[in-house]
């Protein structure tokens, strides 16, 4: 009875081990990939920065069906004009309607989701827009003495208090899903790696890992086309080799 006994302990501590060892296996995997509603919100973004409305109806559908909620996908559209501008935004925007409608004739009921909670904060944009910029870079961006922020003392203004405290501290949004929205925007747009790598590694510091920033590569490449995808991969290389140094 004692032999039996020690042969069913030994056999449940390794059957433990194996299970331990094949969870640490699955979040090691689950680390490497981004989830589908992740996933979703790339081609969303991507079509709307090049003004590819047929296409960006398809992934109109795909988010929704991702389950990401309405007021999701209507923020990352609001988000993506500080980079790709108004009209961008604004046509997607209309797409978007025009998705909701069929979706509806068709009974469809998506998820309307959150809208964005009231900000009570009774410091100036401009001091809660470096708060947020040093929780997403861990750098103090007092007002700048060098650079196009000191040439141009406007546009680092509006950058603080309206990118970073009216669209930032918004919360329908993660800092990582908005990071994901502005890797998507950037690798979609010619001329503008330096502002990419720099958003990599604002997406690695909100927490998306190196194997998602990988699979977001990937996707750009199914996306965008082969050369956008060897772009994105060359300033991601570049940021992580910095980042290991």
């Amino acid at each position: 009875m004692k032999k039996f006994s020690t042969q069913l302990l030994i056999s449940l501590i390794v059957a433990s081990s194996c299970l331990s060892l094949d969870l640490k296996a699955q979040n090691s995997e689950q680390n490497q990939r981004l989830s589908e509603k992740q996933q979703a919100l790339i081609p969303i973004a991507a079509y709307t920065a090049i003004g590819d409305l047929q296409r960006l109806k398809p992934a109109l559908h795909n988010g929704l069906d991702a389950g990401l909620t309405v007021n999701e996908i209507k923020e990352s559209i609001v988000h993506l004009y500080a980079y790709a501008g108004f009209p961008r935004s604004i046509r997607s925007l209309q797409t978007f309607m025009e998705v909701l409608e069929e979706r509806e004739a068709e009974g469809i009921n998506d998820e309307l989701g959150p809208e964005a909670s009231p900000i009570n904060d009774d410091r100036s944009k401009y001091e809660r827009g470096v708060e947020t910029l040093y929780e997403l870079t861990g750098s103090d961006w007092g007002k700048p003495e060098s650079g196009y922020g000191a040439f141009a003392p406007a546009i680092d203004r509006f950058l603080k208090e309206h990118l970073f405290a009216d669209l930032f501290e918004r919360d329908v949004l993660t800092y990582a899903q908005r990071e994901l929205v502005v890797i998507s925007i950037l690798s979609s747009l010619d001329g503008v790696e330096p502002m990419l790598g720099s958003h990599f590694n604002l997406s690695l510091n909100v927490g998306l890992t190196t194997g998602q920033l990988q699979h977001f590569v990937d996707i750009i490449e199914t996306t965008l086309g082969e050369e956008k995808g060897e772009i994105a991969q060359s300033v991601l290389d570049n940021v992580l080799e910095n980042r290991s140094e």
